[in-house]
């Protein structure tokens, strides 16, 4: 078979030049549209489901949310194993799924299940999926700097003008917020005063839910003018909330302020965000999308940060504390400048010891189309250009040398006996004709 094969390539020279030019070019394309970036992506195969239940302590979110939720979730296709973790007021599980798994389909299987379970869960508790991203999906961590503003008004912009801005970019998953206060109203209650209105929490909520919503009415026509009746009932103050009126007794209206006190807060924390041991900081996680191109996305986010940066308050700016995009670009020019080295010396070393030009450059071309050729392996299998992916190319360099040589010297070493072959037959004929 191999025999044959050399036989076909050199009867047909130039049908094999035209294919390995071909496969040349098809590889420069390859290298031009291959996903970058610094590191591989070893995640597993996962959907994350998140459930919060605030205020609970972790074996109440095991028993009522956690454990229905991994009993429910077990019997979906193609499940390896399903993790979970139980913490205060919150409950985090992880489906993991079999490698060859769309991760696509798989997130629509989990969606499937969840809305099937139903009662399962406590009155008021919806499990979420995580973002359609990876383990090493953070790719770009920044800071909102606003010298003289405080950390309740930057997560503000951060929740309702920044992170929405970003979330527009192809290939972004999320934009995860972090650090400074979630502004909330917050009402105090005296028990002691809700015993002596004979009251309880209860018809404060409902109080507060049925006053702060907004009601349709129709329209109506006067003098020939439609007007469009409606009635703005949201809650825009702390006095308009003060001023709630939660029962009537002896035709006297008891109200919010009555029973207690009302402030503008910050939500409960966990932790703070400290940036260089400066103060707290606010900001936001670019999350990237499974199988995107890192590098092309975080050039995205940069370009809309630019646009983003014309609608902030004056003195604030964006403060970039992570990019994966110096790290991309750092370690694809020194894999670049390796491989480059690489084929320089090779090169240089095949032309001395073999000192035969002909041989010296069908073994140096093979470098750059091998090295083309192998993108669109890495292409066809998804597989991005990274640190590892290019090391191993680096590498097998010398393998591809090593072919060359061995097929030169073997094929030289074949036309010199069948050369000596020749002047022996040549030399017997001339001995016969004297």
């Amino acid at each position: 078979m191999v025999e044959k094969l050399i036989g076909f390539s050199l009867r047909n020279r130039f049908l094999v030049l035209l294919l390995a030019a071909g496969i040349f070019g098809w590889g420069i394309y390859s290298v031009r549209t291959s996903k970058i970036d610094a590191i591989p992506d070893l995640s597993e195969n996962q959907v994350i489901v998140f459930t919060e239940w605030m205020g609970r302590s972790p074996q109440i979110i095991e028993d009522q949310v956690t454990y229905p939720l991994v009993t429910n979730l077990q019997g979906i296709p193609k499940v390896k194993y399903v993790r979970a973790n139980s913490m205060f007021g919150m409950s985090f599980i992880f489906i993991i799924f079999e490698d060859n798994v769309d991760t696509y389909w798989a997130r629509s299987r989990v969606l499937e299940r969840l809305s099937s379970i139903g009662n399962a869960l406590p009155k008021g508790v919806t499990p979420t999926m995580g973002p359609d991203g990876t383990g090493v999906g953070h790719v770009l961590w920044y800071t909102l700097e606003a010298p003289g503003t405080d950390l309740g008004e930057r997560r503000a912009i951060q929740d309702w003008y920044v992170k929405f801005a970003l979330q527009n970019v192809p290939g972004v998953s999320e934009i995860a917020s972090f650090g400074g206060f979630q502004k909330q109203y917050q009402i105090s209650i005296d028990p002691n005063k809700l015993t002596y209105y004979k009251l309880t929490v209860s018809d404060i909520q409902r109080a507060v839910n049925a006053n702060n919503n907004e009601a349709g009415g129709r329209k109506f026509e006067m003098s020939s003018i439609g007007y469009i009746i409606k009635t703005t009932g949201y809650l825009r103050s702390v006095e308009e909330i003060e001023n709630l009126p939660v029962r009537t007794q002896n035709s006297i209206p008891i109200k919010i302020r009555d029973l207690g006190t009302v402030q503008m807060a910050g939500e409960s924390r966990l932790g703070i965000f400290d940036y260089n041991g400066t103060g707290e900081a606010v900001g936001g996680i670019v999350v990237l999308r499974y199988g995107e191109n890192a590098d092309e996305v975080i050039k995205k986010v940069k370009s809309k940060m630019t646009e983003v940066s014309k609608g902030l308050p004056q003195g604030m700016k964006f403060n970039i504390v992570y990019d994966r995009g110096k790290l991309i670009e750092e370690s694809i020019s020194s894999i670049k400048h390796t491989l480059i080295e690489e084929m320089v010396v090779v090169s240089l070393i095949v032309i001395i010891f073999l000192f035969h030009w002909r041989s010296a450059v069908s073994i140096i071309i093979q470098i750059p189309i091998t090295i083309a050729a192998s993108f669109i392996i890495l292409n066809a299998f998804n597989i991005s250009s990274n640190i590892m992916s290019l090391t191993g190319i680096a590498l097998a360099i010398g393998v591809i040398v090593d072919n060359g040589i061995i097929m030169a010297e073997n094929s030289y070493k074949n036309l010199a006996i069948r050369q000596a072959q020749l002047k022996e037959e040549r030399k017997g004929g001339t001995t016969d004709a004297e």
